[in-house]
C-alpha cells in the first residue's frame, strides 16, 4: 500500500477528537427531549407548543451549516471547530436559571446556529486525513458519536434531571463543551490530505482548484436522491430526539427514570448497524464492489426495510412489541449516516465537498424542522397520546420507504462521478500561459 493509499499518521487522533466533538453535539440535541415530560408540565406546554420548541433548533440550522460550509472550503477547519463548541457551550448556563417558552426559544435558535455546521465541517476535516477507499470506518467512529452521545449522556443527564431539575441538565452539557474546546486547542490539527481530481483525464490541479458549476451539482441525481435520503432519515433523527422519550411517559406510561433510560435504545441499536454497516459497506468496496452497490443498494435496502417495519407500529399489539418494532424500525437503516458524506466527497470535487456537505446536510435539516411540528399538531388532534404518537411513527414509516427506494433507483456514484468530471470548471491560467 502505497502512502497515498494510507491513513496520515495521527489521523486516528484526530478520529478520537472528532468523535468527542460530535458525542457532545448530539447530547445537547438531545437534552430537550429527554427533558419533554418535566418541562411541559413545568411550564404548561401543550404538545404544539413544544413542537414549536424541537423546531426552533433547527429554524436557521441549514443556512448556518451552508455558509460554514462555503468558509470551511476556504479556511481551516480547525478554529470553526472550536468556535462552534465555544458557542453552544455558552448559550447552556442562562437555562440553569429560571426558564419561560421565549427563553427557550431564545437558547435553541443560537444554539442551532453553532451546531449546524458541525458534522459537515467535521466530516469535511476528517477526510483530510484519509483517502476515499479508507473513509467508510472512521465515518462510522464519529457517527458513533452521535448514539455515544446519546446513550454516554442520557443515564447521566436522567439522572441530573431527575435529582436536580431540567435546568441543571444545561448546564452541565455547557461545561462538557468548553472541556472539549480546551482539548481541541491543544491537540486538534488540520489535515494536509489532498484528493486526486475528480477524473484522472483531469489535470492534476483539477481537486484543487477545478469546480463544477452548481446548477449541475444541485441536479445531480445521486446527490438529489442522497438529499432524499437524508430528508427521511433527518425526519426520523428528528423525532427521536424531540419525542422518543415523551413517548415512553405520556404515551406507553413508563416513569420519567424508566422511560428517559429506555431513550437509549434507538441509540444502541443504531450505533451496532452503524458500525456493522460501515464495516459491510467498507468490505464490498474492498472486495470490488461499485459504490452503487456498497454505498447505495446495500444501506437504502435497509432503509426500506426499516420504514416497512414501522408501518406496523399502529396495530394493536402489546407495549413491548410495539417498543421492539419502534426501535428496530427506526435504527437498521442507519447505515444511511455512514455512507452519505462518503457518496458527497466521492463525487463532488475537493474544493467544493464542504459546501456540498453542508447543502445536503441542510436539506436534511428542512426534514427536522417540520418533524416535531408536526407530530404536536397530529398529538393535538389525536383521540388519545398514544394514537397520535402511532400516527406519527407511521408517516416516519412512508417517509422512511420512499426515501429509500429513491436512493435504490438513483444513487449511482460511478455514472454520475464521470458526468461531472466533464463538466469541471478549471481555473484561469495566468495571461500568457497556455
Amino acid at each position: 500500500m502505497s502512502d497515498a493509499e494510507r491513513p496520515l499518521p495521527g489521523a486516528w487522533g484526530i478520529t478520537f477528537l472528532v468523535f468527542l466533538f460530535m458525542l457532545i453535539n448530539f447530547a445537547d440535541k438531545a437534552v430537550v427531549g429527554l427533558a419533554a415530560t418535566p418541562m411541559m408540565h413545568e411550564l404548561k406546554l401543550t404538545p404544539e407548543q413544544f413542537g414549536l420548541l424541537g423546531a426552533a433548533f433547527y429554524l436557521l440550522f441549514p443556512v448556518s451549516a451552508v455558509l460554514a460550509g462555503v468558509v470551511a472550503d476556504r479556511r481551516s477547519a480547525k478554529p470553526m471547530l472550536l468556535a462552534m463548541a465555544l458557542l453552544w457551550s455558552v448559550v447552556q448556563f442562562p437555562m440553569i436559571g429560571a426558564a419561560t417558552l421565549p427563553l427557550l426559544i431564545g437558547n435553541r435558535i443560537p444554539l442551532g446556529v453553532a451546531e449546524g455546521p458541525a458534522y459537515p465541517v467535521a466530516m469535511h476535516a476528517l477526510y483530510k486525513w484519509f483517502p476515499d477507499a479508507l473513509r467508510a470506518l472512521p465515518t462510522a467512529i464519529v457517527a458513533q458519536g452521535a448514539s455515544a452521545g446519546v446513550i454516554l449522556a442520557v443515564p447521566a443527564l436522567n439522572w441530573v434531571i431527575v435529582d436536580y431539575t431540567w435546568h441543571w441538565a444545561f448546564g452541565a452539557l455547557g461545561l462538557a463543551g468548553l472541556a472539549w474546546a480546551a482539548l481541541w486547542l491543544a491537540l486538534g490539527r488540520e489535515g494536509t490530505l489532498v484528493d486526486p481530481p475528480i477524473a484522472k483525464a483531469q489535470p492534476a490541479d483539477a481537486s484543487k482548484g477545478g469546480a463544477v458549476p452548481y446548477h449541475l451539482l444541485l441536479r445531480c441525481p445521486t446527490l438529489a436522491a442522497t438529499c432524499l435520503v437524508g430528508l427521511a432519515s433527518g425526519w426520523g433523527l428528528s423525532l427521536v430526539l424531540t419525542w422518543f422519550a415523551a413517548y415512553m411517559t405520556d404515551g406507553l406510561g413508563f416513569s420519567q427514570t424508566l422511560g428517559g433510560d429506555l431513550t437509549v435504545l434507538p441509540w444502541v441499536a443504531g450505533s451496532a448497524v452503524i458500525l456493522l454497516g460501515g464495516w459491510i459497506s467498507q468490505t464490498l468496496s474492498e472486495r470490488g464492489w461499485s459504490s452503487r452497490v456498497s454505498r447505495g443498494i446495500f444501506p437504502c435496502s435497509t432503509m426500506v426495510l426499516g420504514g416497512c417495519i414501522l408501518l406496523l407500529v399502529g396495530a394493536p399489539q402489546a407495549t413491548w412489541l410495539k417498543l421492539v418494532l419502534l426501535v428496530f424500525g427506526m435504527s437498521i437503516g442507519s447505515t444511511i449516516f455512514v455512507v452519505v458524506p462518503i457518496i458527497v466527497s466521492e463525487v463532488v470535487p475537493q474544493a467544493q465537498r464542504a459546501a456540498v456537505l453542508a447543502i445536503v446536510n441542510s436539506v436534511t435539516t428542512l426534514a427536522a424542522i417540520a418533524a416535531p411540528l408536526v407530530m404536536g399538531v397530529v398529538l393535538e388532534n389525536a383521540a388519545t397520546r398514544l394514537a397520535g404518537y402511532d400516527r406519527g411513527f407511521l408517516l416516519l414509516g412512508g417517509l422512511m420507504t420512499v426515501g429509500g427506494v429513491a436512493g435504490l433507483l438513483f444513487i449511482r456514484p460511478e455514472i454520475d462521478r464521470r458526468k461531472l468530471a466533464a463538466a469541471i470548471r478549471q481555473p484561469s491560467s495566468p495571461r500568457g500561459q497556455p
